[in-house]
């Protein structure tokens, strides 16, 4: 007897993350998507699902993809030499919020096994306001804002879930909720998210990212400790250029130096002065070719990303320049005891990057004080 294909429903945003790279933390809107490609910015969504579809080579002759015209499905699939069927022609030249939302409803009326979407947030709450929890859907991490916990932990990640689906693995559905956060305000240093809904999400736990955990670090102490160790290091190196990432833990060593910092953006300083505020993925390639330098990261709490999740202007080509040797990552002891065990993540968009970055990385968690930690290989 014939196993019937699984039927795998895809749509991507194929402007998903693209004010990433320039600095406008997030790609909402017409006019923030037009901006960004004024600016330079690539289209980079297809590529991330190209890292998911890629893990379904091998069952080409197990899955038939529903998805919709030119870039938000058919180019890719097409390209990969998948068999599929366009249930959804899209009007514009440009994709919105709606073909997205017009898309899911045909994946569902077409009856497939799984949605799967590249996106970010927004086009998370897209899927789960047509979706639901009608059927299993996975996000496939595109997007600058990535709060929501549909969202596997990276491109490949996803990839491997559907894979386990489509040979009949056991995988446990779990209810995960569908976050977002006011773009407005988080162009002003907020972070305001709520809760959208919740959608199924088929929960193989290595592969599946948890819901951000919010707020700032308390334990004002242990970061003073780090911001101790981190200024003398500057101190030290007055030469190196030092590049300050997102997140409240590098916040308090910029508020240390008694400097203004960019909360959800990235800030050069120099000799415990700042060169830049908020810059770009083209801007800090050109800086960091010019002379040694340092990156200062910290983590998410709950998730463990270390890039990827609202840093890419983090990009590929600049973390290259500047070498994983360069990398001072820290974390208070209590955040990487909030990852229960759960390996750190590299998620550059980048596969052969995320392969090298792999490994035990040294964390700095208090003054002269590092742990080892392992950064995951997917």
């Amino acid at each position: 007897m014939r196993i019937p294909c699984f039927k795998l429903g895809l749509v991507i945003n194929p402007f998903a993350g693209i004010g990433g790279s320039v600095a406008l933390k997030g790609s909402d809107g017409v006019e923030t998507r037009e901006k960004a490609l004024a600016l330079g910015a690539t289209k980079l969504a297809n590529t991330r699902t190209r890292l998911a579809l890629e893990e379904l080579l091998s069952l080409k002759d197990k899955v038939h993809i529903y998805t919709a015209s030119g870039e938000m499905g058919e180019t890719l699939v097409a390209e990969m030499g998948f068999d599929y069927t366009v249930v959804y022609q899209q009007e514009a030249a440009q994709s919105e919020a709606q073909d997205t939302e017009r898309c899911a409803r045909q994946l569902m009326q077409h009856n497939v096994d799984l949605l799967l979407f590249a996106g970010g947030d927004g086009t998370a709450r897209n899927v789960c306001h047509i979706i639901g929890e009608t059927l299993p859907v996975l996000g496939v991490p595109a997007g600058c804002k990535i709060h929501s916990g549909v969202y596997a932990v990276t491109p490949q990640a996803a990839g491997r879930v559907v894979a386990m689906m489509i040979q009949g693995e056991i995988v446990t559905l779990q209810e995960a909720e569908v976050m977002d956060i006011d773009e407005a305000l988080f162009r002003q240093g907020r972070v305001n998210a709520r809760q959208y809904g919740e959608m199924r999400v088929p929960s193989e736990l290595r592969y599946i990212q948890a819901v951000k955990m919010g707020g700032k670090e308390s334990d004002e102490l242990v970061l003073s400790d780090i911001a101790a160790h981190v200024i003398e290091f500057m101190e030290e190196h007055p030469e190196r250029l030092f590049v300050m990432g997102s997140g409240s833990t590098v916040d308090f060593i910029m508020q240390e130096l008694g400097l203004s910092n960019t909360l959800l953006g990235v800030d050069l300083v120099q000799n415990q002065q700042i060169v830049a505020h908020d810059v770009t993925a083209s801007a800090l390639l050109e800086y960091t070719t010019k002379q040694a330098t340092t990156l200062v990261i910290t983590l998410i709490g709950g998730q463990g990303h270390i890039f990827g999740r609202g840093n890419q202007q983090l990009s590929p080509d600049v973390l290259k320049q500047i070498g994983r040797e360069h990398f001072l990552l820290v974390a208070t002891k209590s955040k990487l005891q909030g990852l229960n065990g759960k390996p750190l993540i590299a998620d550059t968009g980048d596969a052969d990057l995320d392969a090298q970055l792999a490994g035990v990385i040294s964390v700095t968690t208090g003054y002269k004080d590092q742990v080892l930690y392992p950064i995951a290989k997917f």
